[in-house]
């Protein structure tokens, strides 16, 4: 177990990786026009790969609640994806996801996070900033409508 009860997800969790996945970003399929890129993950191979850490709720049971996926790079640790199931939303999940990142990122000895979400998802793009990430730019990035964000560590 890893910080605030977030572990690395195993072969076992692929189908509530994938449920609560799909959970978190079906609101966003009207608003955007099409299917999330989360959403289309190969969702076993990524957990195969040590990128996904998940959080019960309650912590040690209840499943899984919510989880993040990322991809370590030479000079950073990228955030493909945060997903919290909707009915446990407002119970500080997304926060210590959050949180888990930047610690995931220093025990990596990384010193910068980024990730980048929908133009159209203006609830992240409102959460982000708080959590101290800053826009770097937005860019149309095949179908999507990309707005980049980065947050430096100390």
């Amino acid at each position: 177990m890893t910080s605030e009860g977030i572990r690395p997800a195993t072969a076992a969790d692929v189908p509530a990786v994938k449920a609560v996945t799909d959970a978190a970003y079906t609101p966003y399929i009207e608003r955007i026009g099409q299917v999330p890129r989360p959403m289309e993950a190969d969702h076993a191979a990524d957990v195969a790969a040590g990128k996904v850490f998940v959080t019960d709720e309650p912590p040690g049971g209840g499943g899984v609640a919510g989880l993040v996926v990322v991809e370590a790079f030479t000079d950073h640790l990228y955030v493909d994806s945060v997903a919290v199931r909707p009915d446990a939303h407002g119970r500080g999940v997304g926060r210590r996801l959050l949180h888990f990142v930047d610690a995931h990122a220093r025990a990596l000895g990384l010193s910068e996070v980024r990730l980048c979400t929908n133009a159209m998802m203006w609830e992240n793009r409102k959460i982000y900033p708080k959590y101290g990430y800053v826009l770097v730019e937005r860019r149309v990035d095949g179908p999507y409508d990309r707005v980049h964000y980065r947050k430096r560590l100390d």
